[in-house]
């Protein structure tokens, strides 16, 4: 097997300049474009970086996930999760942060770069209530890269092609998966079927 061992040798397979529509559109701040795709955006994954490696964690929300504070700055709620904070810990020693944002029927996704702070500030935290619940903390982003991706991805995954949907059935359940790996510890029947209370209670 041919490894890749440096960037020359890369560069040599990928030997074509990025077009000016790659390079351009990427910018340290939100124009008004930018802006509404995150307003149009329920979903983001969140990458981060800490001492124990690397973190990729799905967010979401009603409608959308981020609020954008100013051209440079986006605010996004911790909503109730199973309290491993893995990304919360990376965050607090290494500030550096990607976003990739989908919005449903798009081929468009949205990436940001940036630096990363918790705040638990009392108004921030209360422009994130749902349903009388608050977030423990709200993830600020300063924005050090912002940039469009194009849509070969989702067309090619046919993400939103209800044709490619996987039936439920197929999809091996979190109580299945749980069972196997606590070797019947955690009974994966009784799990599952408390599953849509636990969520209902615990959503915010």
């Amino acid at each position: 097997m041919d490894i890749i061992k440096t960037i020359a040798a890369l560069e040599a397979i990928y030997d074509s300049a990025p077009v000016l529509a790659s390079t351009a559109k990427e910018i340290d701040h939100l124009i008004p474009a930018y802006q509404k795709l995150i307003e149009l955006s329920p979903f983001v994954a969140l990458a981060t970086i800490g001492p124990g490696g690397l973190d990729c964690s799905p967010r979401g929300d009603p409608q959308n996930i981020m609020s954008v504070l100013d051209a440079k700055t986006l605010a996004m709620p911790d909503r109730r999760g199973n309290n491993r904070i893995d990304s919360l810990r990376n965050i607090v020693v290494d500030p550096r942060v990607a976003l990739l944002f989908f919005i449903p029927g798009s081929g468009t996704t949205f990436r940001v770069n940036g630096k990363a702070t918790l705040t638990t500030d009392a108004e921030l935290c209360q422009s994130f209530e749902i349903e009388g619940k608050l977030p423990r903390c709200v993830i600020l982003i300063k924005i050090e890269a912002a940039y469009t991706q194009c849509a070969r991805a989702i067309l090619r995954a046919g993400l939103w092609d209800n044709s490619k949907h996987v039936a439920k059935a197929e999809v091996p359940t979190m109580g299945e998966i749980l069972e196997d790996l606590t070797k019947g510890e955690i009974n994966g029947e009784v799990y599952n079927n408390g599953w849509a209370e636990r969520a209902k209670n615990s959503m915010w």
